[in-house]
């Protein structure tokens, strides 16, 4: 059994996003929302695919996006949750809301990765910091303790 695949190669625009594509994916999907992802582009008039519809309304265009650096907080709940769950960057995303796991995870690989390699967080450390409590039917809850700081002291 072969799989269609996601996208009709003939006709479908690829490349940078224009503001007038933009237009129309946020005015459909906040309009009808995003019910099929395949079916979306045909029915809010872009020739683009699915997953590239998909994929820019949830990196860039959903209105609770957080754009800009990452606060000195966030860095510290990536690495201590990294140490924790690894690269399971979906279940990171969702402790820091209006951060994607896309964003999370080339984030840590470009700047914490290396920081965290030089400044390894002990196992010892990761259990008996209370960094991060299992919630019965709530995820993950994140709790910064006193001694968290991703600044160095001889910095």
């Amino acid at each position: 059994m072969v799989r269609t695949p996601s996208c009709d190669k003939s006709g479908t625009r690829k490349g940078t996003w224009t503001p007038e594509e933009d237009r129309k994916l946020i005015a459909y999907v906040t309009r009808y929302g995003s019910w099929n992802w395949r079916q979306l582009p045909r029915f809010a008039g872009l020739a683009r695919c699915g997953k590239s519809c998909r994929l820019r309304w949830m990196n860039y265009l959903r209105p609770n996006v957080k754009r800009g650096n990452f606060t000195q907080q966030e860095d510290e709940c990536i690495i201590r949750m990294h140490k924790k769950l690894g690269n399971k960057w979906s279940a990171i995303a969702a402790e820091l809301p209006g951060r994607t796991d896309n964003e999370i995870k080339d984030h840590w690989h470009t700047t914490l990765k290396k920081w965290s390699q030089q400044n390894a967080i002990t196992d010892e450390e990761a259990r008996t910091s209370k960094s991060i409590d299992k919630v019965p039917n709530k995820g993950v809850t994140v709790t910064l303790t006193a001694n968290s700081s991703l600044m160095s002291d001889n910095s």
